[in-house]
C-alpha cells in the first residue's frame, strides 16, 4: 500500500500477549504497542486530530505556527503533522524530560524551549505558561493545549477504542492505561464502555500526582503534589480530558517500580518501550493479581518507545545513582518509618488550637516542627525557630490561634523515595511527610535521614 504522507500511517498498532510477566495472572493480559506509530508513540493519534480539527475550525491557517507544552511525545506527533502540512513548531518542555526527547524534536525541525519542572502551573516560568505566552505573542499561531482540547479524547474514541474492540473480538473485560492528559484513557474507555458497560477501567497514576486522591475523595490537595521522575503520566492539574467517570479504579506506582518494570519488558518480553509503559504494566498487573479471573481479558496501553529513555531507565549508571538497581542497597522513606519501634503517633497541632498550647506540645514532646491539621488534612506547619521569632516580635501572638502564625505545609513524598531524593527534598528548615500503607502520616526530618545514611 502507498500512503500519501507519513501521518496516514498512524494507527492499527499490534496487540501482543504478555507471556512471562503475566504467567501468574489469571485470565489473559494483552498489550497494545503504540510505538508502531510513525512518531513512536500513541500521541501521534491525537496530535493529528487536534491539528485537523483546528484547520476545520479555521483556527490554524496556512503558514501558521503550532505552539505546545509537551513531555515530548505529543510534540513529535505535532511535528510530523507540521512537516506533512507545512507548519512551524515551537515546543516548551519541563527540564526533567530526557535529552533524547529534546534532540528528536529538534531533528524534525521544531524549536524547543526548556522550562523548570518544580514550579506551579501558574508560574510564568512553567512550560504551560510559557507556551500560552508565546501563543499570545506570535501572530497566526495555534496552541493545541492537549490537556483541555477534547480532540485528544475524540482521537482515541474514534481510533484506539474501536481497534481494541475489533482485535479482541469484543472479548475485552478490563482496560488499563497511564493517565496524563487523560485522552487515551478516557476516550478509549468511553468507546469500550459503550460497547460493553461491564468493561472495567484501571487508571495508572504516579506518586506526586493528584489523580488517585481526587477520584477517591473529590479533593484536589496541592500539598500532596511533589516532584517525581516518571515522564508521561500524572499531573499537578486536572485536565479537561480526564473524565473521572470513565475510570473505575486508580493504582499508584513508584518511580522505581516503573523503571524496573520498563527494563523487564525489554528483557523478558522483547518490548523496548518507554518509562510510563513500565508504570502501566506494573500497576495493571498488581491490580490484576487480586481482581482478574479465569476467562477475563485485560488490555494495557504501552504508549511509546525506549529510544526516548536511553540516558535514563536503560542506563545502568543512571539507575544506580537513583537507587533503582538491586545491586545497590538504598534506604527509603518506607525503611525509615518501618524501623520506628512501637505504635507511632504523629505529633501535630490543630489549626484552631492556641499558639500557647502548640508551644506546650512541642516542649512536652521535644520536637522542633509539627504539621498543622484541619479535618484530617495537613494545612500548614510550625517550626520552633520561626515561631520564636514571631513571638519575640509580637508577644501577644502566644494567645492567638495557630492559624494566625502557621507556615506553609511540609511537602509529602512517595513512600519509596530513596535517601538521596529525600535529602534533596528536605527544605532548609522543614521536614517532609509521607503516608504509609495504612494511610497514616509520618514526619521525616533531617535527623532521620542522617541516621539512615549511617546504618
Amino acid at each position: 500500500m502507498i500512503y500519501n504522507s507519513i501521518i496516514d500511517t498512524i494507527g492499527n498498532t499490534p496487540m501482543i500477549r504478555l507471556n512471562k510477566l503475566a504467567k501468574d495472572i489469571k485470565g489473559e493480559v494483552l498489550v497494545k504497542v503504540e510505538y508502531f506509530n510513525p512518531g513512536n508513540s500513541m500521541k501521534d493519534r491525537m496530535a493529528v486530530k487536534m491539528v485537523e480539527d483546528a484547520e476545520k475550525a479555521g483556527v490554524l491557517k496556512p503558514g501558521g505556527t503550532i505552539i505546545e507544552g509537551t513531555s515530548g511525545n505529543t510534540g513529535m506527533g505535532l511535528a510530523l503533522a507540521a512537516v506533512a502540512k507545512g507548519y512551524k513548531c515551537i515546543f516548551t518542555m519541563a527540564d526533567k524530560q530526557s535529552k533524547e526527547k529534546i534532540d528528536i524534536l529538534k531533528a524534525v525541525g521544531a524549536e524547543v524551549i526548556v522550562c523548570p519542572t518544580n514550579v506551579s502551573p501558574e508560574d510564568p516560568r512553567s512550560y504551560y505558561s510559557v507556551a500560552k505566552k508565546l501563543n499570545r505573542d506570535i501572530p497566526n499561531s495555534f496552541y493545541p493545549n492537549q490537556y483541555d482540547n477534547l480532540s485528544n479524547t475524540a482521537a482515541h474514541y474514534e481510533t484506539t477504542g474501536p481497534e481494541i474492540w475489533k482485535d479482541t473480538d469484543g472479548k475485552i473485560t478490563h482496560y488499563a492505561a497511564g493517565v496524563g492528559t487523560g485522552g487515551s484513557m478516557c476516550g478509549t474507555a468511553k468507546y469500550l464502555k459503550e460497547q460493553n458497560p461491564n468493561v472495567v477501567t484501571v487508571g495508572i497514576d504516579t506518586y506526586g500526582s493528584v489523580f488517585k486522591k481526587y477520584k477517591e475523595t473529590g479533593i484536589f490537595d496541592e500539598k500532596e503534589v511533589y516532584p517525581y521522575l516518571t515522564e508521561g503520566i500524572g499531573e499537578d492539574i486536572l485536565p479537561k480530558n480526564v473524565d473521572f467517570d470513565m475510570i473505575d479504579h486508580f493504582v499508584k506506582v513508584t518511580d522505581k517500580d516503573s523503571a524496573v518494570m520498563t527494563r523487564r519488558l525489554a528483557r523478558e518480553e522483547g518490548l523496548f518501550v518507554g518509562w510510563s509503559c513500565g508504570s502501566a504494566v506494573h500497576g495493571a498487573l498488581e491490580w490484576a493479581k487480586e481482581n482478574l479471573k479465569e476467562g477475563d481479558q485485560m488490555v494495557i496501553i504501552l504508549p511509546d518507545h525506549g529510544t526516548r529513555y536511553l540516558g535514563k531507565v536503560y542506563n545502568d549508571e543512571w539507575m544506580r545513582n537513583h537507587g533503582f538497581l538491586e545491586d545497590r542497597t538504598f534506604s527509603t522513606a518506607r525503611d525509615i518509618i518501618s524501623q520506628r519501634n512501637g505504635a507511632y503517633t504523629l505529633v501535630s497541632s490543630l489549626k484552631s488550637d492556641s499558639v500557647r498550647d502548640a508551644i506546650g506540645l512541642m516542649n512536652k514532646t521535644s520536637v522542633s516542627q509539627i504539621p498543622v491539621m484541619e479535618n484530617g488534612e495537613v494545612v500548614g506547619s510550625l517550626t520552633d525557630n520561626k515561631l520564636l521569632a514571631k513571638i519575640i516580635d509580637n508577644p501577644s501572638l502566644k494567645d492567638a490561634k495557630v492559624a494566625d502564625v502557621m507556615e506553609d505545609s511540609m511537602h509529602f513524598v512517595a513512600l519509596d523515595s530513596t535517601l538521596d531524593v529525600l535529602s534533596s527534598m528536605v527544605e532548609k528548615e522543614k521536614a517532609v511527610l509521607v503516608r504509609d500503607a495504612q494511610d497514616q502520616i509520618h514526619i521525616i526530618t533531617k535527623h532521620d535521614i542522617l541516621e539512615a545514611f549511617t546504618k
